[in-house]
């Protein structure tokens, strides 16, 4: 193998760039030739591939986001646009691809691994939902930008003594709020993984209140329900002032953490070892501790276990 590419797609993550630089310095340090692709398998069809250098990947590990651009393909998902994509890596001479994203992004990596060519995935989704990782890239930052938002929020609440509602990213799973809410003290944790009852969440609030509490935070899944919808049944439910706010994509952007930044350069380091060893067709996995490789198919075949034990630890440390 002489020639590799990488790519970036899906959602962005903080820390995507981390592991780009990892893959171009190990790849290089290995004598390879290594190509950036633009905008994902969109860019991978219009062919927007271009030799990258030691200097191309300067100064950006500390940065969020993705210096190679990320965009959504509906072109990809059809044969013709497949077919360009295999085309173009045919006319770069590429042998080997590396795809940082999600699950979306991986069943692309597999397609173009049935395709013939060696393809890793290096999982970065701040959602943290793909299963046989027990961290992907970008988690760590994003439940820290929550973190920080809930502090802020914190004293506000104090000072008007207020209950907020908090919606943060999670259309399927619950992750990012589980942490935040153990970490930071929420009172209650709404994620789509567990039914809730609203009347309880209101019985929380109001002993909260009378054993003196001036303020109350609670965290939601975006995929548990609208922040906005339920702030509006708490206020029906019982007399208090109830304020919403919805992180959104704030909670993709900014730097990335120290773990993220490490994460990402072990995943990317070990991407470039797994093509050299022939070990393709593999996600780069971190798991407990240490980098693996595991075949595509039992990524898809499998999905990301909630961590109850923390869910009823939360919900015990919030009596």
């Amino acid at each position: 193998m002489k020639r590799v590419a990488v790519l970036t797609s899906g959602g962005d993550a903080p820390g995507m760039n981390a592991a780009v630089r990892a893959v171009v310095r190990k790849g290089i340090y290995h004598g390879l030739t290594v190509l950036g692709i633009k905008r994902g398998f969109q860019g991978l069809i219009n062919n927007e591939v271009g030799t990258m250098d030691l200097g191309s990947v300067a100064d950006i590990v500390h940065r969020g986001g993705t210096t190679l651009f990320t965009a959504r393909s509906p072109e990809f998902l059809t044969a013709e646009g497949q077919a360009k994509a295999v085309e173009t890596l045919q006319e770069n001479n590429i042998q080997g691809l590396i795809v940082i994203g999600g699950d979306g992004s991986f069943r692309g990596a597999q397609v173009l691994q049935n395709a013939g060519i060696h393809t890793v995935g290096v999982p970065a989704s701040i959602d943290n939902d793909l299963p046989c990782t027990d961290f992907c890239i970008g988690f760590d930052t994003a439940v820290s930008t929550v973190i920080d938002a809930v502090n802020k929020l914190r004293d506000t609440a104090t000072s008007h003594e207020r209950t907020y509602l908090i919606e943060v990213m999670g259309r399927d799973t619950g992750h990012i709020a589980l942490q935040a809410g153990l970490a930071g003290g929420a009172e209650s944790i709404i994620v789509p993984e567990a039914p809730f009852d609203l009347t309880e969440v209101c019985n929380r609030l109001m002993r909260g209140v009378e054993r003196g509490k001036l303020h109350s935070i609670i965290l939601v899944a975006e995929g548990a329900g609208s922040a906005l919808h339920l702030g509006d049944e708490i206020k029906r439910l019982v007399d208090m002032e109830v304020r919403v706010i919805i992180l959104g994509h704030l909670q993709r952007g900014g730097t990335p953490t120290a773990f993220d930044r490490v994460l990402a350069s072990r995943l990317g380091g070990k991407a470039v070892d797994f093509l050299l060893e022939g070990n393709s067709g593999t996600m780069a996995a971190y798991w407990k501790g240490e980098v693996q490789g595991v075949p595509y198919g039992n990524v898809f075949s499998n999905r990301k276990e909630f961590q109850w034990d923390d869910f009823k630890l939360a919900t015990i440390l919030a009596i």
